[in-house]
């Protein structure tokens, strides 16, 4: 009986500890895990139990936080024009994950952050009083751009080519943020702004490369001058009009047919954009001294972030030589964002050097302290030599004096673009993205500036496309305005 009673004694101790050893497991591993959780409610309950810290911009919060109707929700974020800014912020939402910047500065923005711990917060296990994130963006810039597309579908970005900071940043059709921060209602508007053909959501300045067209050029005579091929912009490159694409039968076709393309050199392909001279170029350097071109400006950088993770523009591989001759015009399956367009223009504008892109100059605690200075590890890198630089200025300002971009053009301020039409869809078949980049710099007071605009879609005609007629004009009102005294 002894024995009976003690091998059962046994038995249930080790079903105690076993249970112990699951109460651990649980308590301190699974329920980690559990309190991490996204789906936890206690999480967005605790997030929302107070106000969280805001987004400035030029010293003025664009963010805010209201007290909410009952239910355990206490707060929930708001937004100051809402609309013009979300391509930055994006939304910090009692239903979703946060985006953009409100997703990438979260535990900031909530007083999660173990750098804005005091010691205090520490021994009382108190959370913290939250952060603020300061952008780099210039509300007039930013104004200037959304006035300018107005209900146009597309984006602009503007860079400060001597710093990298990004003074605008611009995607139409917008969205209202503050639509999407209410867990009541933001159900019902993730459905509507998702069911938009428009894509109100997507980020276009940042996240969807598309064909860059004529604009690519600048990288194809860029890798032309570095490379020898020519010693100038002025000599002529031997370029056939027709150009057959090598081992076809089909011509690359210039949209001007009366333009003087054949033999034209970098400054007169650029000011009438002859595909021609580009395509020859192309095919005459090999995609892999084209690629490590564009590479060099940033294309497929797959790590792109501003902090907020750019999508990488590509430049392609494995082209037969008819393919690498397309991809000399940005077609073929060459993608570019308005964003990778902009930074081709602020390195050619700032001597050849290619300051790292960013948005965000400094996030602070609580009391104003910096946490972490963003303007002062921005990096740095040479693209093209000082005088490739120079003449590629020279050849853009062409380009916008009596070329295809002289809607761009302003006066008291030296500026430089190339334009660019994409074609869309199979044979061309749908309507064509216009594209404009440039750099403008004050003859008045030196202040510089690198745009990028990008129109996908417009109520203009057809026939009326271009990134003269429709992409300058946008980069001219944010030129305009960054440039001012």
């Amino acid at each position: 009986m002894n024995k009976t009673i003690r091998r059962a004694s046994v038995f249930a101790l080790l079903l105690v500890l076993a249970l112990l050893v699951r109460a651990t497991w649980v308590q301190f591993y699974d329920g980690t895990a559990l309190a991490d959780d996204k789906a936890n409610r206690r999480n967005a309950i605790e997030t929302y139990s107070r106000p969280l810290g805001n987004i400035i911009v030029a010293g003025e919060a664009i963010t805010g936080s209201t007290r909410t109707k009952g239910g355990d929700l206490a707060y929930k974020r708001t937004y100051k024009d809402g609309e013009l800014y979300a391509a930055v912020t994006g939304y910090a939402s009692q239903a979703y994950a946060p985006t953009q910047l409100e997703g990438i500065y979260a535990d900031l923005l909530n007083g999660t952050d173990t750098r804005l711990k005091t010691v205090m917060d520490t021994v009382t296990n108190r959370r913290a009083d939250p952060g603020e994130v300061l952008t780099t963006i210039d509300p007039d810039v930013q104004k200037a751009a959304y006035r300018a597309l107005g209900d146009k579908k597309g984006a602009a970005v503007a860079i400060d080519p001597r710093t990298g900071k990004i003074l605008a940043a611009v995607s139409t059709p917008s969205y209202a943020p503050s639509s999407l921060t209410d867990a009541n209602t933001a159900g019902s508007a993730w459905k509507s702004l998702n069911a938009d053909k428009d894509k109100p959501l997507t980020n276009r300045a940042l996240r969807q490369p598309l064909p860059p067209g004529s604009t690519f050029k600048l990288v194809v005579a860029a890798a032309a001058l570095e490379d020898g091929l020519y010693k100038n912009v002025d000599e002529s490159t031997d370029s056939p009009d027709p150009y057959i694409l090598p081992g076809t039968v089909r011509p690359l076709d210039n949209e001007n047919k009366s333009a003087p393309c054949k033999d034209a050199p970098i400054r007169v392909a650029l000011k009438y954009s002859c595909n021609n001279v580009f395509g020859h170029m192309a095919a005459q350097l090999g995609q892999d001294k084209v690629r490590a071109m564009a590479e060099k400006f940033g294309f497929n950088d797959r790590k792109q972030d501003v902090p907020v993770r750019a999508y990488p523009s590509v430049y392609p591989s494995g082209m037969d030589k008819a393919q690498t001759a397309l991809s000399g015009i940005g077609q073929f399956d060459v993608t570019a964002t308005p964003l990778q367009m902009a930074m081709v223009s602020a390195a050619i504008a700032n001597g050849g050097k290619l300051v790292s892109p960013h948005m965000v100059s400094q996030i602070t605690d609580s009391g104003g302290e910096v946490l972490r200075n963003y303007d002062d590890s921005a990096g740095t890198r040479e693209v093209i030599s000082s005088s490739t630089a120079e003449q590629l200025r020279s050849a853009m300002e062409t380009v916008v004096k009596d070329g295809t971009g002289t809607n761009a053009l302003i006066d008291g301020v030296t500026v430089g673009g190339k334009t660019g039409t994409a074609q869309h869809g199979e044979n061309n078949s749908k309507t064509p993205y216009a594209w404009f980049t440039s750099y403008g710099k004050s003859d008045g007071n030196g202040k510089e500036v690198a745009v990028a605009v990008m129109v996908e879609q417009s109520d203009a005609a057809r026939s009326e496309v271009s990134g003269n007629g429709l992409a300058a004009p946008v980069a001219k009102a944010m030129m305009r305005t960054a440039l001012k005294r």
